[in-house]
């Protein structure tokens, strides 16, 4: 199960300017071939498989996450600033459930 994500957007940019957008979810992406140290199982897989970024409702970002991404995924990208709006981010697991976030992002 994850928690809260965080993102890290820069409080206003300007039409054109590139930008990084920054996002962290804390998920321990369990990969299903970790034995449990008392029973000796198989810990189940538990993973996010998708992470989209929106903006202004229009996908601006995708990528597809598998077993070997390391807990607490990380996943930065760049983009050129359109206009202000609201990003949308939102991240799936395999068992459909979903997290999401929406941010502001001023033009100066």
């Amino acid at each position: 199960m994850a928690s809260k994500p965080r993102i890290k957007i820069p409080s206003s940019a300007k039409v054109g300017e590139v930008i990084e957008v920054k996002t962290l979810i804390t998920h321990k992406m369990e990969t299903g071939f970790r034995k449990d140290a008392k029973s000796g199982k198989f810990v189940p897989r538990d993973i996010i498989t998708s992470f989209v970024a929106k903006f202004n409702g229009e996908e601006v970002f995708r990528t597809t996450l598998h077993p070997a991404v390391s807990a607490n995924p990380y996943i930065s990208f760049f983009m050129t600033v359109p206009g202000a709006g609201e990003f949308e981010f939102i991240w799936t697991d395999e068992k459909g459930e979903t997290w999401s976030v929406k941010e502001q992002l001023a033009v100066s």
